[in-house]
């Protein structure tokens, strides 16, 4: 049934079942014609100094309120034998925290390198990424989601320059996002940093470039940037904060790329592979960081009854439910997150068995609970 189900997620994010099929008929080649931009790259405006004051430029943020906000949106738990088990009760009261959340690449026009901010689909596509990713971080007291005018997903295909180029623009948007984030949250309220793919490599990018060793830093409780490979040699120390080695660490980094074995990654880690680290060298192939989400620790691993609820989406997509022990996880020696047989979901699944659409849906419990345990670490340590 849970296999079943999770199928349903493949269609929620339409890029990844689109490039999943494109990924697996075609060449390296004939993929990257099919998706990277044949258009001259086109510099960005920059937005009008206070355009992030607009509400509308925010898929999340605090004022706009459930239903409308999909960061707000909250499972309910599967009525069958082996569903996730209720949260455990906890003495140590739950701190205000703000969550700064950066979702995936949902753009995958190539008639331009840069997502327009009136998108109809891309808009779309955002809103389902952040309603079934953002929502574990429910237990914040504020969410805030921007809109940002992302690269499109060929640009993360190809080494070349526009490629590079609509990637810093979209970069340019978030920090500016993230400015107005910090002025508009109170100052002396702790931050979680979060995203996925694209928006876990504008989380990455904002560590190192914005906060790390600056007074900042010291707020910044937790970063969760899934879905993105973190270089331990090369990108971490650089980041300001260290990756979580035990599961009651705050002030630390949670990140991993979910694999099904035999692990075969492709041509989604040749970009990666093509982009120097934060030291300016290049990354290579191994020393991926990851962190397990079913154990809280580098390079641990569970078996499937330390998972304590996949999102499964309902049949019409309009909502889902949590179903607990659908997968294990481990952390291989070069770093990737496995999850041991494939599943049977679909196109939706990348060549060589790459689940980077689940990365965050497979363990969406077990994401709950880790950032409310760590916000009460870091809570406790500071009293």
């Amino acid at each position: 049934m849970v296999r079943k189900f999770l199928g349903c997620f493949a269609i929620l994010i339409v890029i990844v079942i689109l490039c999943g099929i494109a990924l697996s008929v075609w060449s390296d080649k004939a993929t990257q014609i099919a998706f990277v931009p044949t258009a001259d790259f086109v510099e960005q405006d920059p937005l009008a100094g206070n355009a992030y004051q607009d509400p509308a430029m925010w898929y999340s943020r605090p004022g706009i309120g459930a239903p409308r906000d999909p960061a707000r949106w909250q499972p309910p738990v599967a009525a069958e034998e082996g569903a996730a088990p209720s949260a455990e009760t906890e003495e140590t009261p739950l701190p205000a925290f703000a969550v700064f959340f950066i979702h995936p690449t949902s753009y995958i026009d190539r008639s331009a390198w840069n997502c327009p901010l009136d998108d109809p689909d891309a808009d779309a596509r955002a809103r389902l990424f952040i309603k079934g990713m953002a929502s574990p971080f429910n237990g914040a007291a504020e969410i805030w989601a921007p809109k940002y005018r992302q690269a499109t997903f060929g640009a993360f295909l190809t080494d070349e320059p526009a490629a590079t180029r609509a990637i810093d623009a979209a970069y340019r948007d978030v920090a500016q996002a993230f400015d107005y984030f910090l002025e508009s949250i109170d100052p002396d309220m702790p931050i979680v940093l979060a995203g996925h793919s694209q928006g876990g490599a504008h989380i990455a990018r904002l560590l190192a470039e914005r906060i790390a060793g600056t007074p900042l830093q010291q707020r910044v409780a937790m970063a969760y940037p899934v879905g993105w490979p973190i270089s331990v040699e090369h990108d971490l120390p650089a980041l300001g904060l260290p990756a979580c080695a035990t599961a009651e660490q705050a002030g630390c980094i949670v990140t991993w790329s979910s694999f099904a074995e035999p692990a075969e990654p492709g041509l989604l880690l040749e970009r990666y592979r093509s982009l120097p680290g934060s030291d300016g060298e290049p990354r290579g192939e191994d020393g991926i960081l990851c962190v397990n989400p079913l154990t809280g620790t580098i390079n641990g691993e569970a078996d499937i009854a330390a998972n304590f609820g996949t999102l499964v989406p309902d049949e019409d997509l309009g909502g889902g439910e949590l179903v607990a022990g659908a997968v294990p996880a481990r952390c291989s020696e070069q770093g990737l997150l496995l999850i041991g047989d494939p599943p049977e979901l679909g196109p939706g699944v990348l060549p060589g068995n790459n689940y980077h659409v689940y990365d965050i849906p497979l363990f969406w419990r077990n994401l709950q609970r880790d950032v409310e345990r760590r916000m009460r670490a870091w809570a406790t340590g500071r009293t």
